[in-house]
């Protein structure tokens, strides 16, 4: 919980210097890129904390390493603040037996500007910067993910995702294992395969904005959707059944059984749309 206060911290104050910035002169900026490869065994976890600004794709591949390539723009007043962001804005690995973590840092981490002196503190402290990262991981492992405001893509992973989003344009293409995700606002695409479904459970929570659920018309499955306040749900998968004898679906929630029933899908939209489609209408 205080390491979610403190991100949530981050990104506000990453949020509010963009705005003071964006009302003054404007800012130069910097790109650069910064590059891992590491050893990564099959069915470890991999943890990332997204910088405030930045989007972050996962994707699957045949080898036991993980591969790390980082965009990082950095913005100042002038062309020593920019050099100077550049050598202290990056991420660092965290490695154990089992886990990596890949953790962002910048002018949005007080603690860690406060490492770099009172000077550096004073002069770079809040400056706008975003990461965006390509990361490349073994088909079965586990994902822990916390990021800011920026897209997410997941694909060709199987494990248990653990997902955090303030604000998003995220697409979820899923293999098997387990799904829970709490995003803040945005749009979420979430695709079930076809064939070859291994999942053990999905629960996704989207605060505001829109949910898109595409599952194979053949699956078995309890599946529960829900709005919370405003909004309403799009049903387009045939042949649900309630899993309560003569309960209604309405368009604020759906009660229901797939097929024969089985795996668990819980999606939950607060204000916003949500629709379930079938895979073979999107194709």
């Amino acid at each position: 919980m205080k390491k979610n206060k403190a991100f949530l911290l981050g990104v506000l104050v990453a949020s509010l210097s963009v705005a003071a910035f964006a009302q003054s002169k404007p800012l130069l900026k910097r790109t650069t890129y910064k590059t891992d490869r590491l050893d990564f065994g099959v069915g470890g976890t991999l943890a990332v904390s997204g910088a405030p600004f930045g989007s972050i794709t996962i994707e699957g591949w045949s080898n036991r390493e993980i591969e790390i390539t980082a965009e990082i723009e950095v913005h100042a007043n002038s062309e020593a603040d920019l050099a100077r962001l550049g050598e202290i804005t990056t991420f660092v690995l965290e490695e154990s037996l089992g886990r990596t973590g890949i953790i962002s840092v910048g002018t949005h981490d007080k603690k860690y500007m406060k490492q770099l002196g009172k000077k550096t503190q004073k002069q770079l402290l809040g400056l706008p910067f975003r990461i965006d990262y390509k990361i490349k991981v073994p088909r079965y492992c586990d994902l822990e993910i916390d990021g800011g405001s920026g897209d997410l893509t997941i694909s060709g992973v199987e494990g248990m995702f653990k997902l955090n989003y303030l604000e998003t344009n995220a697409q979820l293409n899923l293999k098997g294992g387990g799904l829970i995700a709490i995003f803040g606002k945005g749009k979420v695409d979430i695709m079930v395969p076809a064939s070859g479904w291994r999942g053990r459970f999905a629960d996704v929570q989207l605060q505001s904005g829109e949910m898109n659920v595409h599952v194979p018309s053949g699956i078995n499955a309890e599946l529960d959707a829900t709005i919370l306040r405003t909004g309403k749900i799009e049903n387009g998968l045939l042949g649900l059944k309630p899993r309560v004898r003569k309960a209604e679906f309405t368009d604020k929630s759906i009660v229901a059984k797939a097929g024969i029933g089985g795996v668990g899908l819980k999606f939950t939209v607060g204000d916003g749309t949500l629709r379930i489609t079938s895979l073979e209408s999107r194709l």
